[in-house]
């Protein structure tokens, strides 16, 4: 009996729309208390949508107001700048 291929998961990034492997993106999270970070786990609790590692997606996402429908809440500008600053540490590192 041949073994199936193990599936892995694809999510879409709120900045380009591209579909991509999960590992392949970062996740942002808005927690329980409504906090808005990066998720560089993938296990933190609360509502989370997908970003590629760059930070043009994070831009295009701002620009669209795709991450603020995603996560289901208003996004303030110090909060992106934030997640900028962030993206700086991981982002296009390990992409």
């Amino acid at each position: 009996m041949a073994m199936m291929p193990k599936r892995v998961p694809q999510r879409q990034c709120a900045g380009c729309g591209e579909r991509k492997d999960k590992k392949e993106l970062i996740r942002v999270v808005r927690t329980p208390e409504g906090e808005i970070c990066l998720d560089d786990t993938g296990r933190k609790n609360g509502r989370g949508a997908y970003l590629c590692r760059n930070v043009e997606c994070l831009k295009k996402a701002q620009k669209k107001h795709s991450l603020e429908r995603s996560l289901q809440v208003s996004i303030p500008a110090e909060v992106y700048e934030q997640l900028e600053g962030a993206y700086e540490g991981i982002g296009e590192s390990a992409g």
